[in-house]
Parts: C-alpha cells; sequence; structure tokens
C-alpha cells in the first residue's frame, strides 16, 4: 500500500494465526473410518459424523468452508491421525499471519503479528515477521486443511473443482486472546496498516464470551489514529447474527478496506436482507451483475458517503474465476494494477510457479458480463489487451479482472489471503 506513492516500512498484523496441516481429505476420513454418504452443512461439528457430512457437502459445491470442532477430545484424535498421515504437510495458518507472511516477503517492509504464536508457528514465520514476547505460548493452535482436487470422487460426490474444507478446535484465536497484545504494541510499533482478521473464529465462543470480545475489539479499533488504514479479511461465517453485528453495527464502519470471497459476499447480504439475499447459493462462476449489486449496496449502505461517518471505501473481492475491486471515489489509487496484482499471484502461487505459465492455467470467466441485474446496466465484452475492465455507477468504481485459474493446483489454502496481501500492496490510499 502507497502514501502519497511511497511504499510504506511497517505493517501491522492481528488476530488469527495456527499451523495448517494440509492433506487429502478423502484420504483422511478413510484413515477415520468413515463412509462416503450424503452431504449436509453443519454450523458447528460436534462428531466425526457432522464432519463427514459438511465436507461432502461442500466438496460437491466445491466451495470453500470453515468450521469449528467442538468436541476437543474427537478433535485431537483427528489431529493426531492428520499430523501423522504420510503427505500431511505443516504450513503457517490463520488469516492474519497468512497476510502478514506474504507481506513480509518484500523487503521493504517488517510485519508486527500479534495471535498465539507456538513453537512450531515460530519456526515457519518469515524473518521479517516479528511476534511480540507476549504473542509466544507453549503449544501450537492447529487447523486441518482438507484439500480436494478437481474431479476428485468420494461415493457419489465429485468436486467440480478444487478447495479445502478447514475445522479446528482452536480457543485461543476464538476468544481473541491476543487482542491486549495488539493495542499495547500500537504505540511503539507505529504501524503503516493494520490488517485485521479472525472474527469468524468468535462463533465457537458463547453468546456472552462473543458480545464481550466484540465490544472490547470495536473499543479497540476505534482507539487507532484515523490516519492509519485498516483491513478486515472476512472468512467462512455460519451466525447471521454475529456477520449482522459485524457488518451493520460495529466493525464495518471503523475499517477502510475488506477483502472476502464469494461464500462469505452471499452470506454477508443474506444476514441483512440486501439485494439478491434470496439466493441461496451460487451456481457455478458466481454472475458478476449480482457480486457487483452487492459490492454496491455494502458501500453505499455502510460505506462511507456524505451522510454516513462510516470509514469504509474499498472492497477487494474474490472469486476463483475472477476479481472485483470496488471503491469510493475520492479516497484509493492505482486499482488496476491492485486487482491485476491479486489475479497473478492466484495463479503463480497455486501452481506454484514464479511467473504465469500459460500450460498450467485455464480462463473460467464470462467472456461477457453485465455490469448489474437490478439497475441499468452495461454489457461489457473481455479485451485480452486491456484485461481489467472498468465502470462506475453513482461515485463507486469498479475493477474486474478474469483470473487465469491453475488447472491442477499445488495448494489452495491462503490464496484469498495472499490476493488480499498482494492488492494491498499495490494500493494507494489518498489522505483525506
Amino acid at each position: 500500500m502507497r502514501k502519497k506513492g511511497a511504499l510504506e516500512q511497517g505493517c501491522k498484523e492481528r488476530v488469527n494465526a495456527c499451523v495448517d496441516v494440509v492433506l487429502s481429505g478423502v484420504k483422511l476420513l478413510q484413515a477415520l473410518g468413515l463412509d462416503p454418504g450424503n452431504g449436509e452443512d453443519h454450523a458447528v461439528l460436534n462428531s466425526k459424523k457432522d464432519l463427514k457430512e459438511a465436507f461432502s457437502h461442500f466438496m460437491q459445491k466445491g466451495a470453500a468452508a470453515e468450521r469449528f470442532f467442538s468436541d476437543a477430545v474427537s478433535f485431537h484424535h483427528i489431529a493426531q491421525a492428520a499430523s501423522e498421515y504420510p503427505g500431511a504437510q505443516l504450513y503457517v495458518g490463520g488469516n492474519a499471519a497468512l497476510i502478514g507472511q506474504k507481506l513480509a516477503t518484500n523487503p521493504h517492509l517488517k510485519v508486527l503479528l500479534c495471535g498465539p504464536v507456538g513453537p512450531k508457528l515460530h519456526e515457519l514465520l518469515d524473518d521479517n515477521v516479528i511476534v511480540p514476547p507476549e504473542s509466544m505460548q507453549e503449544t501450537d493452535e492447529f487447523h486441518l486443511i482438507l484439500e480436494y482436487q478437481a474431479g476428485e470422487e468420494w461415493g457419489q460426490t465429485r468436486a467440480p473443482n478444487a478447495n479445502r474444507f478447514i475445522f479446528s478446535h482452536d480457543l485461543s484465536n476464538g476468544a481473541m486472546n491476543m487482542l491486549e497484545v495488539f493495542v499495547a504494541s500500537l504505540d511503539e510499533f507505529q504501524p503503516d496498516l493494520v490488517v485485521l482478521s479472525g472474527l469468524h473464529m468468535m462463533e465457537g465462543q458463547s453468546k456472552e464470551m462473543r458480545a464481550k470480545r466484540l465490544l472490547e475489539a470495536v473499543t479497540s479499533l476505534s482507539d487507532i489514529p484515523t490516519d492509519i488504514p485498516i483491513h478486515l479479511e472476512l472468512a467462512s461465517m455460519t451466525d447471521q447474527d454475529l456477520m449482522s453485528k459485524i457488518m451493520l453495527q460495529q466493525v464495518f464502519p471503523l475499517v477502510n478496506s475488506i477483502g472476502l470471497n464469494e461464500q462469505e459476499l452471499l452470506f454477508l447480504t443474506q444476514s441483512a436482507a440486501g439485494p439478491h439475499a434470496s439466493l441461496t447459493s451460487w451456481n457455478g462462476v458466481p454472475d458478476v451483475g449480482i457480486v457487483s449489486d452487492i459490492l454496491f449496496w455494502i458501500l453505499k449502505e455502510h460505506g462511507r458517503t456524505t451522510d454516513k461517518p462510516s470509514d469504509l471505501t474499498r472492497i477487494h473481492f474474490h472469486t476463483l474465476a475472477y476479481h472485483v475491486l470496488a471503491t469510493v471515489d475520492g479516497y484509493w489509487g492505482n486499482q488496476i494494477a491492485a486487482v491485476a496484482a491479486g489475479a497473478r499471484v492466484a495463479g503463480t502461487q497455486a501452481c506454484a510457479t514464479e511467473t504465469i505459465d500459460t500450460d498450467k492455467v485455464s480462463l473460467k470467466a464470462p467472456l461477457e458480463f453485465v455490469t448489474s441485474q437490478t439497475e441499468t446496466n452495461t454489457k461489457i465484452s473481455l479485451n485480452p489487451g486491456e484485461p481489467v475492465a472498468h465502470w462506475q455507477r453513482e461515485g463507486i468504481s469498479f475493477h474486474f479482472t478474469p483470473v487465469l485459474v491453475c488447472k491442477d493446483p499445488i495448494r489452495t489454502v491462503g490464496l484469498g489471503d495472499a490476493i488480499s496481501a498482494e492488492g494491498l500492496l499495490y494500493s494507494e490510499i489518498y489522505p483525506q
């Protein structure tokens, strides 16, 4: 991110950090002795049967999802089986840590990570990521990442594209235990950017604890100097009340930017009775006009306008086939480079290549689309010579880019975080 064109030297990260155990979802479930069956979503996983059904449900859709596993003993047994499974790999995990890790690859940046950091996670972090002593803990929090490939089958379930299902029994991140460490470190670190994540982990807390910690988070955000931009990275949620409170009442008005995918966008509009809220799920590649309508509504109703004190002026939306960067006019610049950089890293990171290898990617974005399904729209055709399309609607600019999708991804977890991190690096915020 740039201010007046100068690349910042400091960056601030919080709240969730963990170790990701990444492996084949089908092979783990088979190793646990679970047979394929009908898929069914569960807001909270209470048993291995719930895990099997939820995994199958989202695998059938090819959609990413994240759930809390309530039984600590059962989760420990599953996690142990996963970590000992041949081919299982350990990576930096948690939205904040992943974004921080990506930003830290830039030699001009220093990242302060405030999250529960155990010995294994500390070992995996980049040298440019600084962890305050108060964030260190004796044990790591583990999240299990069950991946599947495009066309992979499990019983009657067949994945239309590669993706992953995430679950954990993570109480440290859910309770936002590093909140006070984060606040205390602000003065000393003097960040140019705050990246906030992990609010979705609160779904594992009681309603009383959740309300208390959310209020404390809002108080902390309010104390951050207004000249420091704040980016909020959303993640998979199931509690509409929590999403509504995050969006409408408390957190959205205090942040400048948010990043989210198609599942989170749809859940967000359903939670607050926004446009297209009656849509139960996406059918294939999300319709650009519908996505645009929801992004417009968020910024118009909950972003900064002449009669609203909200700070929200930017949304970076990413789905497998394309990305859209929506910004309120007058607050952000360099959007073409920012949205293009996010699309580029989606292709390179998924394929584990330094540059886009045209033999390993394919185009899944619509070659033609309309910019709205509710208002007078414009029909746009993709131009290979200028792949970033641009349109405006009542003081809000939209920048659309197709993604060159990796045909056989090496790893899908963390792509959204890498996309948001890269988009932030190339964004310019205008001083107000």
